[in-house]
């Protein structure tokens, strides 16, 4: 029986996992890697690597200490949480079974993919999933921004402020009736394309054009880079039956990282705190391992 089980190496997982170490606490990390989203970085030819403050730096510190503290982590995946008299019990894919007093949950969420042709060959070369951790490198740029709900309006919207012009690729009319919407439709260096697709993404060693279409008719857009915004998918599903979720299947939480369920405790981008930022999801790990052990020092 282990004090503490933490599901996901990302950030939030990764740091909760060092805390509740230094706590001298019974802790086991479950994870398919060490890093997470961390891993992917930006490329583009007009950025240089001291311009970007990505906080992956203090993650790989986290990943190394981790990586050699063999008996804290198992590389495995989590697809089963169980709540137990005792605690929890975490099933994992090749088979192990592994039982604890209180568990945080930093499964993190994934960015939507298009699933079109040349989306994998150039994913983090010119092809961006994070208009919030990248904007600034875009100043008097030409940006290209897919998706028509509140994350890609506010991506457009940021971007708006910094990049030269921005064409907003909207397949339907989405949430551009809100406020953000029409601030958007009005900024004079914002073009929107409502009721276009992303059929194909082109290019040589970085993304270069997008090929769009709407009624038949298709059209190349080029640009510095484009940034696909179709919101995130929280990883929640393991604890769906056992916590409160918002409408975006996010897990709710409290100041304290607490969750709806006793001794379960959430972190990072599968929580409904805004993050999508690394030093954020970093201080939630923090938190969320103090929390579970100020619980655990009552049992």
């Amino acid at each position: 029986m282990y004090d503490l089980i933490i599901l996901g190496g990302g950030p939030a997982g990764l740091t909760a996992t060092v805390y509740a170490l230094r706590k001298r606490l019974n802790v086991l990390l479950i994870t398919r890697d060490l890093g997470g989203k961390t891993n992917y970085h930006l490329q583009l030819p007009f950025v240089e690597k001291h311009l970007v403050i990505t906080g992956a730096e203090v993650v790989s510190r986290f990943a190394n200490e981790i990586e050699y503290l063999e008996f804290s982590r198992v590389f495995d995946k989590a697809e089963k949480v169980q709540k137990t008299k005792e605690g929890f019990k975490v099933s994992t894919h090749e088979g192990g079974e592994y039982e604890s007093k209180a568990l945080i949950v930093a499964t993190g969420a994934l960015g939507r993919l298009l699933n079109i042709p040349g989306e994998k060959e150039y994913m983090m070369r010119g092809l961006c999933y994070s208009a919030v951790s990248y904007a600034p490198l875009f100043i008097e740029r030409n940006v290209v921004v897919i998706g028509d709900t509140q994350l890609a309006l506010r991506s457009a919207a940021e971007l708006a402020h910094i990049a030269r012009e921005v064409t907003l690729v909207a397949p339907s009319h989405g949430d551009l009736d809100t406020s953000l919407g029409r601030n958007v439709l009005k900024a004079e260096n914002v073009r929107v394309m409502e009721g276009y697709r992303v059929n194909e993404v082109k290019g040589d060693e970085y993304a270069r054009r997008i090929l769009v279409s709407k009624n038949g008719d298709s059209t190349e857009l080029e640009a510095d880079a484009f940034f696909v915004e179709l919101e995130l998918e929280p990883q929640s599903e393991i604890v769906s039956g056992m916590v409160a979720r918002d409408d975006r299947n996010r897990i709710m939480i409290d100041g304290r990282n607490r969750t709806s369920t006793e001794g379960l405790f959430a972190a990072g981008d599968v929580t409904d705190v805004i993050a999508e930022q690394v030093l954020i999801s970093v201080g939630e790990g923090a938190k969320a391992a103090l929390s579970a052990y100020e619980y655990l020092l009552q049992l």
